[in-house]
């Protein structure tokens, strides 16, 4: 499970965020099972998130599906993941990277 902090300027409208930016990357209504909302899309078997305690934070779980070989399904799922983040979290790739490394010293 991944853990990735979000903008202050994001932080009111996150569990708001969370789902409707569900439905708008990948196309899908999630389901709610203990305080996560999941989906399955592509390449991805199961995709759980949440909002962290104290809501500045979103812990995102994901499962990937073995044997899909299409590179097309696989960059797409990716890209749809990737751009789900920059949303949810208004941090772009690049930024959330290097908060990461910052945490890791």
């Amino acid at each position: 499970m991944q853990e990735y902090p979000i903008k202050r300027t994001h932080i009111k409208a996150l569990s708001e965020n969370m789902v409707e930016k569900l439905k708008e990357h990948f196309g899908l209504a999630p389901a709610e099972s203990d305080g996560f909302y999941q989906i399955r899309y592509g390449a991805i078997a199961s995709m759980r998130v949440k909002a962290g305690d104290g809501g500045k934070t979103i812990l995102v779980e994901t499962e990937s599906c073995t044997g899909i070989e299409d590179e097309t399904v696989i960059l797409d799922t990716n890209r749809r993941f990737r751009r789900y983040l920059d949303d949810v979290t208004g941090y772009s790739t690049k930024e959330r990277v290097k908060k990461a490394k910052t945490v890791e010293k």
